[in-house]
Formats: C-alpha cells, structure tokens, sequence
C-alpha cells in the first residue's frame, strides 16, 4: 500500500523529502511553504505558486475554496465594526471621520486577513493530507 491511497493518489505528506515537521499556524502566519518552511507561499497578494523555490513542493493539491473569505467576512466585521460602533459611543465623532478612519481599516484587515487565512487553511490541508471527498460505493 505505500504511500498509494485507495483512490490511487498520492499522500501529500508522505514523501521522499525529509523535512523537519512544520507548524501549521506558523507556516499559516508567515506564508511559507507547508513542508519545508522556507519557501515563498504566494506569487503576490493571494495567488498560489506553482511549487516551492526552495523544497520544490507542487502546490496543486492546495485547494482553499471558500473559506478564507467566509473566516474574512465574519473577523473583519467584527474587528472594524467593534472598533467603529466603540468609537462611536465613547467619542461621537462626525461621520466624515468613521469614513477617513475605518475605511482604509477595513480594507487593509481583509487582504491582511485573507492573505493569512489562506496560508493557514493551505497548509493545515497539507499537514492532515486533506483532499476532496469521495464516495465509497462498496
């Protein structure tokens, strides 16, 4: 059976390389390859490498969907709303200000939101060999 799932598919982490275990949250924060650490996660703000420049790990099995944008909506909002409707309890400033202070916020939270997220669900996906369901017909 090796390293051969039922379906036929490799599992991702196992592998030929010997890399020293990678922390999930850390490799997430950082944006650095899953498997080694080092490499560069992203080719810009959110778009995905190829493979790793330094342990040469395809990264075509990283697949987050959805859910940093879900987890971005729900922290972003809860961050710059909290702090706006905080604000605007304690110091009833004009509505001119809400837009000069927490606009930019809520756009610099999300894409520093979404570019995190994304990095931790890819490589929490890699350490636990996650991959599309199937269906086992007997």
């Amino acid at each position: 059976m090796d390293a051969w799932r039922f379906t036929g598919r490799k599992i991702m982490s196992e592998d030929n390389a010997h890399f020293a275990p990678v922390d999930p949250v850390k490799a997430g924060l950082s944006a650095c390859c899953p498997r080694c650490g080092q490499g560069r996660l992203f080719d810009g703000l959110t778009k995905l490498k190829p493979r790793c420049s330094n342990c040469g790990l395809d990264y075509s099995f990283a697949d987050s969907g959805d859910g940093p944008a879900i987890f971005v909506i729900l922290l972003a909002d809860l961050i710059v709303v909290g702090l706006a409707v905080w604000t605007e309890i304690n110091y009833q400033p004009p509505v001119w200000l809400h837009f000069v202070l927490f606009g930019p916020m809520a756009i610099f939270v999300s894409l520093w939101l979404l570019r995190t997220i994304k990095a931790l669900l890819i490589a929490l996906q890699y350490k636990n060999s996650a991959a599309q369901g199937t269906i086992d017909r007997g």
